[in-house]
């Protein structure tokens, strides 16, 4: 565990497991409002399996430290690009849950995507994503209205977050999920800034990817659950059609925290395509 620091002066806080001699590195991002801890059942397996796994907390999010601006998916790529170079990492197969999934286009198509990224990056795996563009415009009316995210950010994120994981967690999940798993899981999302969350949101629910996405050469897996209710099956679907190299993995019955409730095929289909 460790920290780096970016070139404006934030700290963030990392985790690197595993071998560090010769496995192509794995580098896991998490989703708006969770942690590095978030991947722990996908670190640990994996390490033991002889692969390297790093995570790390988002500026603003967990240990790492929290800035007064900086949550556009511009400066939140360029921390991405930053680690990656901090630890010296290539062959990576980036990771990213729901927003983090944005996060590594938007690193790919501002530091170089091609065959093979800037050198650093062998693939990507795209889980839950928000792209290619959540919200409803002139040229994309099958989005959600952008009144219905201001209405969340007002009335639930700004008022009473702490109610809002607690009356959201078991769709995140399934039936099987432990009391005990669903409060790690909130506990950890209230580690992050408010802030931070407000912010993030805005980027998530505005950005537009669908004239990057083409741009992602390099292999990429995007992976999706039919029950999740936080990124409809359509935005997997159009962003697999959007990119030049990549195959959409369906989940029956899985839902948008599909990493913690189909751990067991999601680490065996992680695995494989790490070390295609």
């Amino acid at each position: 565990m460790g920290y780096i620091q970016t070139d404006d002066g934030v700290r963030l806080f990392y985790r690197d497991w595993g071998n560090r001699e010769g496995a192509r590195p794995i580098l896991f991002v998490s989703s708006w409002s969770l942690t590095s801890d978030a991947w722990a059942y996908q670190m640990a397996p994996l390490s033991e399996q002889g692969c390297r796994c790093i995570a790390f907390d988002r500026r603003g999010h967990g240990r790492s430290d929290e800035s007064p601006t900086g949550y556009g998916f511009d400066r939140l790529a360029d921390d991405i690009a930053a680690l990656m170079e901090a630890l010296d990492l290539r062959g990576v197969t980036l990771v990213g849950h729901s927003m983090a999934t944005g996060e590594i286009v938007r690193c790919l198509t501002r530091h170089g995507s091609g065959q093979s990224g800037s050198g650093r990056v062998a693939g990507v795996v795209m889980v839950g994503t928000i792209t290619p563009l959540m919200a409803r415009t002139g040229d994309n009316p099958d989005g959600v209205d952008p009144a219905m995210f201001e209405t969340f950010r007002s009335e639930q994120l700004l008022r009473d977050f702490p109610k809002w994981l607690g009356d959201n967690i078991d769709p995140f999940v399934n039936e099987e999920t432990s009391v005990e798993m669903k409060g790690w899981v909130t506990g950890m999302a209230l580690q992050s800034s408010l802030n931070a969350l407000l912010e993030c949101h805005r980027a998530i629910t505005s950005a537009d990817f669908r004239e990057e996405l083409p741009a992602i050469a390099v292999p990429t897996l995007v992976v999706h659950g039919e029950r999740d209710v936080t990124t409809p099956l359509a935005l997997a679907e159009r962003t697999v059609a959007l990119m030049p190299n990549a195959a959409l993995s369906f989940y029956e019955g899985a839902p948008h925290g599909l990493f913690l409730t189909h751990r067991d095929r999601f680490n065996a289909e992680l695995l494989a395509f790490a070390r295609r």
